[in-house]
């Protein structure tokens, strides 16, 4: 799973530096496209600390799965919240993305969780 994290960490980073380079084009760039980047810094971070770390896998992996759901309850939260005016504009397929890859995460972090209770009570 620490393999997983980073992934999806790149993944997001590559959606964040994606859409502030669109919006650079553009010339309406503004940090805030840079938000998925940030949550994927911080979820390859732990997946590769993680990773390094046998005893602190756990926990860890536990705080990675937090940041996506975290991730996931903002932009979804924020997407809800202007449901009838949106576009599909950049800013709004990057929502999308970051909502929808961290909600894969989440659950796919949920799944190996319990894969690893059930092996463990074996």
């Amino acid at each position: 799973m620490p393999f997983t994290a980073v992934i999806f960490g790149v993944i997001l980073i590559v959606v964040g530096v994606a859409g502030y380079v669109h919006g650079m084009m553009n010339e309406k760039a503004s940090i805030t496209a840079l938000i998925p980047a940030f949550f994927g810094v911080v979820l390859a971070a732990l997946g590769a600390a993680a990773n390094a770390s046998e005893g602190l896998r756990k926990h860890l992996m536990h705080a990675a799965v937090t940041v996506a759901l975290i991730g996931f309850i903002l932009t979804a939260g924020r997407l809800a919240s202007k449901f009838s005016e949106l576009t599909m504009s950049a800013a709004v397929i990057s929502q999308i993305a970051m909502a929808s890859i961290c909600l894969i995460y989440v659950i796919l972090s949920i799944r190996s969780f319990i894969a690893a209770r059930a092996a463990d009570k074996v």
